[in-house]
């Protein structure tokens, strides 16, 4: 057969004439390696399915050759030692085993998760945090030189200042102070001394008849020795001691400050769009109505209606999960970091439930039955636990914060002015500066009531124009700032800066056939899932995406990464 003139078939990339290296299960489409990180980049295909070429036609290679018995291959995976053996590999036989293919897809699925965060979120950040490491570098070399100088010159002057104060040390206690001289002469002097007070103390105790009483007070007239009850000792001095607070100057004038991990501020990376874009929905089974959403992944979602009915459903709709024992209200669950749920039970008990939900536990028992919990969120800054609360005795609110372990670290309920801040916290959320962001409504009066974290009050927001009116229901943050709120009277999710200033209508109820009530935001795929109450219908939409520069970020392929090892800056 001539080699030379048979014909080869490639696979072309979907989007571009180069080789096909990839595929994406969820288009379907084939893809090259540029083409291939635009579209795990691209927030509109950011959960897509990219798998390599290989793994789109299941093939595994079996027959690799085991480095200890190299006339044998890999026939199964030792899941204790978490290496491949062989027939012959005796010391893994009593130890569990998996085949090869079912141990590589099981492994592969585990790290499903890490590779598409360093494929759609790591590798997004390259193109801002190099130039920003360059520049850094320049930056310090030209710092680190100034306080180089600054440091020698610190150094000499703190030399100088001992070489002093040893000078004048050796000067004092060497030339001009003669200290042997003088400890002689104080000996010399306490001798006479002794020898004085011997003599007087000699004629006090004669006899009268050796010693007339005229002639003893003759002598102590003339001879009374000056008894000193005090030694004079010498002591050491310098002229010139050296000053302390030219010491302290000198040791602490330059510090070293530690900094945290370098990060990538979100108004660099992400923007607005022209406006809200629909991107999916979802009908559900076995809710009323979805009166709050609790995102878990970008594909997972609690919801609830305003009755007991509460489950787990994926992109498709389908119940994978319910929980019977809900109490009837509004935001009464959140999901934390190790995607557990937090939920509000029926007797008014804050329970959480684990990952695997074969767990329930009590996370906080009601033990003051004055107040029952309204509403609550998880903090992914702090991991606390923030609750909104109700006494329907005096008609008030207010929002406690609980630490990991249960316990009260905080309670906010008065202004600053000592008036109540709340009247009925529905929705709870908390903003990227730390604002705790209630959703307050009761009977005809609505607000959204800012504090900051320590629990000073910030705004109400009372709706646009200003005082208009406010029914505010479903309440979240994104990951710009913005605060993004349900409201009934205009059936409208209204958009506020982090400083209460109304910014936009994201959404506008068509025809009256659009009435938002619950809102969460996934800040994976920077998507808006908003919950309508009188149907099973959730929507996703999509108003944020990557900045232009980013995105449109020519990648270079492997050849070229050899030549070039700079990143444009942005």
């Amino acid at each position: 057969m001539d080699t030379a003139s048979s014909t080869y078939s490639t696979h072309k990339c979907s989007k571009c004439p180069g080789d096909t290296e990839y595929h994406c299960v969820s288009c379907p489409c084939d893809l090259c390696p540029q083409c291939k990180e635009n579209h795990v980049k691209d927030l509109q295909t950011i959960d897509h399915d990219v798998v390599s070429h290989r793994d789109k036609i299941n093939y595994i290679p079996t027959q690799e050759v085991c480095v200890r018995h190299p006339s044998h291959v890999y026939t199964k995976y030792c899941e204790s030692c978490q290496v491949p053996v062989c027939f012959h590999c005796r010391k893994h036989r009593t130890h569990r085993q998996l085949d090869v293919k079912t141990a590589y897809k099981t492994k592969q699925q585990q790290h499903r998760g890490t590779i598409h965060t360093i494929r759609s979120e790591a590798l997004f950040y390259r193109p801002v945090l190099l130039p920003r490491i360059k520049t850094d570098f320049k930056t310090c070399h030209t710092e680190f030189s100034l306080y180089q100088s600054e440091m020698l010159t610190k150094a000499q002057t703190l030399k100088n200042l001992i070489n002093k104060v040893r000078k004048d040390f050796m000067k004092n206690v060497f030339c001009d102070f003669d200290f042997k001289h003088r400890c002689l002469k104080q000996m010399i002097e306490m001798s006479r001394h002794i020898v004085s007070l011997q003599e007087y103390e000699l004629r006090y105790v004669q006899p009268e008849f050796t010693f007339s009483a005229l002639q003893f007070l003759s002598s102590i007239k003339t001879a009374l020795p000056q008894i000193h009850l005090t030694l004079h000792t010498s002591q050491l001095s310098m002229t010139e001691s050296l000053n302390k607070e030219d010491v302290m100057e000198s040791l602490s004038a330059i510090q070293i400050t530690e900094r945290g991990n370098r990060r990538v501020g979100n108004q660099c990376l992400l923007k607005l769009t022209s406006g809200a874009e629909f991107h999916q929905s979802l009908t559900l089974t076995g809710v009323g109505g979805c009166y709050h959403i609790s995102c878990v992944t970008s594909d997972r979602v609690w919801v609830s209606d305003d009755g007991n009915n509460f489950m787990l459903t994926d992109t498709t709709g389908v119940p994978l999960h319910r929980v019977k024992d809900l109490c009837s209200g509004y935001g009464l669950h959140t999901v934390n970091s190790e995607s557990e749920l937090i939920y509000i039970d029926r007797k008014y008990n804050i329970n959480k439930l684990s990952k695997d939900m074969k767990t329930t536990t009590t996370f906080n028992e009601r033990t003051d039955f004055t107040w029952k919990p309204r509403c609550v969120y998880w903090s992914p800054s702090t991991g606390d636990l923030l609750v909104g609360m109700y006494n329907n005795d005096t008609k008030t609110g207010k929002v406690t914060r609980y630490n990991q372990s249960g316990q009260l670290t905080q309670t906010i309920q008065n202004h600053n002015t000592g008036m109540g801040l709340y009247r009925k916290p529905n929705y709870i959320t908390e903003n990227n500066n730390g604002d705790v962001v209630v959703s307050d409504f009761h009977y005809v009066s609505g607000a959204v009531v800012v504090t900051e974290r320590g629990g000073r009050h910030r705004f109400s927001y009372t709706g646009h124009p200003s005082g208009s009116g406010l029914e505010p229901c479903g309440i979240c943050t994104d990951v710009l700032s913005h605060i993004l709120v349900c409201d009934v009277i205009t059936k409208t999710v209204q958009m506020l800066d982090r400083d209460g200033q109304f910014l936009s209508h994201l959404l506008i109820s068509p025809s009256g056939r659009f009435s938002p009530r619950s809102l969460s935001y996934d800040v994976n795929t920077h998507r808006l899932w908003v919950g309508l109450p009188y149907t099973n219908t959730v929507v996703i939409y999509r108003y944020i995406t990557r900045q232009d520069a980013l995105t449109d970020e020519h990648t270079p392929r492997r050849d070229e990464e050899a030549l070039s090892s700079s990143t444009p800056a942005v």
